[in-house]
């Protein structure tokens, strides 16, 4: 069973602590794992040190839309714009190319033929989630984040993907117990790609 950790990595819809981005790498690293990130381009302009660490340290960077905008309300103009602005931003300040890798911010469009069409025209493919222990919400606590994680590994029984965000403190505060969770469970930690390639 292989599991991928993924992060949509991006402003915080609510205040949120300062450095819970770069606790994550920094536990991530301890563990060494190598997970997933998805960048917002407007959130990479803005944390370009820490975008260029997740890059440094190894770690799949995919595109998670340039405003965070649902994918399914934008034009066909806009749509582009929003990807592509997002493509070149993170391609500038990391160095990485973030293709094929799109996550369509709320999951917004995941199901919409047009959303996945226009992303496929862009060179992209979306990566949606197996387990996602609502992270972002903000009555959320770290037991609560390591448990949903975890039961839904189990559930499961297969390759999967979890759905996490960079900046909630519940998050980074449920990651130690998570990763020796899964390792416990004999989970494997790949990602995105390596669960792409079989």
């Amino acid at each position: 069973m292989r599991v991928a950790l993924t992060f949509d990595t991006e402003h915080p819809g609510r205040p949120a602590p300062n450095g819970v981005d770069v606790r994550i790498l920094d536990i991530l690293r301890e563990s060494g794992v190598r997970a997933t990130f998805f960048l917002q381009g407007r959130w990479a302009r803005s944390s370009p040190d820490i975008a260029r660490r997740i890059a440094d340290e190894g770690h799949l960077i995919g595109n998670h839309s340039n405003y965070h905008a649902p994918m399914d309300a934008l034009t066909e103009e806009g749509f582009r714009h929003d990807v592509r602005k997002a493509e070149e931003t993170i391609r500038r300040v990391t160095g990485i190319e973030p293709r094929p890798w799109f996550r369509c911010p709320f999951g917004a469009g995941i199901d919409n033929a047009r959303v996945l069409e226009a992303l496929a025209a862009l060179g992209y493919t979306h990566v949606g989630w197996d387990v996602d222990p609502t992270d972002w919400d903000e009555s959320q606590t770290a037991r609560g984040v390591e448990e949903a994680i975890l039961a839904g590994i189990r559930a499961r029984e297969e390759d999967s993907i979890v759905l996490m965000h960079s900046w909630p403190a519940a998050t980074c505060d449920a990651l130690p117990a998570v990763l020796a969770g899964l390792r416990d469970a004999g989970a494997e930690l790949v990602s995105v790609d390596e669960l792409a390639l079989g």
